[in-house]
């Protein structure tokens, strides 16, 4: 039997709610869940999905752009929930409710297997309890999702080396941000080792992680306040390298469909 595509889409990017979808064949999961469970079904009835076409939901961290509808769409649709241990900790102490939800609780380094391909948590300098990223693979082709994080450290490098689709941050534009309209407590918080990745960081980490056979190349959780399109272009103008389609993740509309192809054997 042909081995399924790795495809993905967004439901929206930014600081006002994040959440992806990871498909391949007949399974499907939900990477974050910044949405309410309504608007989550709306979202995904864009992408022609319903919630119940899902098979689980993957959480990256506590904060709420990321968690704010979890709960609520994990008990109306009946959906597992997999994060790491501080994450849920987190929540539970926040007051959100879990209670009658499946919960997995997933580390770093460990991978999961979700029938037509893996997820493979990875550990991020982040200034949330116990923030995860994650790489896809269903054997064939390597599917990065990488925001939220500070630094860029040599775990993350080796990790996202070689990918054949990549979900990046470019939150800001570090003139923009110094020069913003955020209060300084805020712009230190951003612009630290355990904030966000800035224009020129992520332009840093595309050119370490051996991308000249990206396929496609997703710019997420950009600022709306401390960051343009155009400088985020300047960029990859003078990083990128081969055919790369790229694409600019909304925060209202997300990203349409993206399938990922390769012909050599990807590992995680």
């Amino acid at each position: 039997m042909p081995m399924s595509n790795l495809e993905f889409a967004g439901l929206g990017s930014g600081s006002k709610g994040n959440a992806t979808v990871i498909r391949c064949g007949a399974t499907s999961v939900l990477v974050d869940c910044g949405f309410s469970a309504t608007e989550i079904e709306k979202r995904l009835a864009r992408i022609e999905l319903c919630p119940f076409d899902l098979n689980a939901v993957l959480l990256t961290h506590e904060h709420s752009d990321h968690s704010n509808g979890v709960a609520s769409a994990c008990r109306r649709f009946n959906l597992p929930l997999y994060a790491s241990w501080g994450t849920i900790a987190c929540l539970r102490e926040r007051g959100a409710n879990l209670a009658d939800i499946d919960i997995v609780t997933i580390s770093g380094g460990q991978h999961y297997d979700f029938g037509t391909f893996k997820a493979s948590p990875v550990l991020v300098p982040h200034d949330a309890r116990e923030p995860l990223q994650f790489v896809f693979t269903n054997g064939q082709s390597k599917l990065g999702i990488l925001t939220d994080l500070g630094s860029i450290t040599s775990h993350v490098l080796n990790r996202y080396k070689q990918c054949d689709a990549l979900l990046l941050e470019f939150n800001h534009d570090e003139q923009m941000l110094r020069d913003g309209p955020y209060p300084a407590k805020l712009k230190a918080r951003v612009a630290g080792n355990w904030g966000h990745l800035s224009n020129k960081q992520a332009g840093q980490l595309l050119a370490a992680v051996d991308h000249q056979g990206l396929q496609h190349l997703v710019i997420a959780h950009i600022s709306e306040k401390n960051n343009e399109a155009t400088r985020v272009q300047n960029i990859l103008d003078a990083t990128l390298i081969g055919a790369t389609q790229t694409v600019f993740a909304e925060q209202a509309r997300g990203f349409d469909w993206l399938t990922v192809g390769s012909v050599e054997a990807a590992t995680i």
